[in-house]
């Protein structure tokens, strides 16, 4: 709390660092031949937005808006991902996996509905 969101991920990132460098070296690739222009931009772009960039707005918003309410948005990212999925990139999507992601919606439409219904309060004893 006292740090505040974009610190704490700078921190976290920076202590995680010495793990994800030895793991980058035991699963390093004989040659970096075969690695695109492509592959070396879409792991900067990942690195820099995904991975930074975008938790400091992540966590600036659930400040903002209340962790229990935003929370819940990030459980609609399956149906975003898949709808990306299927329109930029033309991946198969299934109709277990669109299933799957309306069952996903509907918990999270619930969830908000009732969270707005008021709790009966329990009556002041004399």
């Amino acid at each position: 709390r006292r740090l505040g969101g974009w610190q704490v991920i700078c921190w976290a990132l920076a202590i995680s660092l010495p793990i994800m460098l030895v793991l980058t070296f035991a699963t390093l690739p004989p040659s970096f031949v075969g690695i695109g222009s492509g592959a070396w931009a879409g792991l900067a772009y990942v690195s820099l937005f995904s991975m930074l960039i975008g938790f400091v707005f992540w966590y600036r918003g659930l400040a903002q808006g209340g962790i229990a309410a935003v929370g819940q948005l990030q459980l609609l990212q399956p149906f975003f991902g898949l709808a990306l999925a299927a329109s930029l990139l033309h991946e198969q999507v299934s109709p277990l996996m669109i299933a799957v992601t309306v069952a996903v919606v509907l918990c999270v439409v619930g969830a908000k509905r009732f969270a707005k219904q008021e709790l009966p309060r329990p009556a002041a004893s004399a």
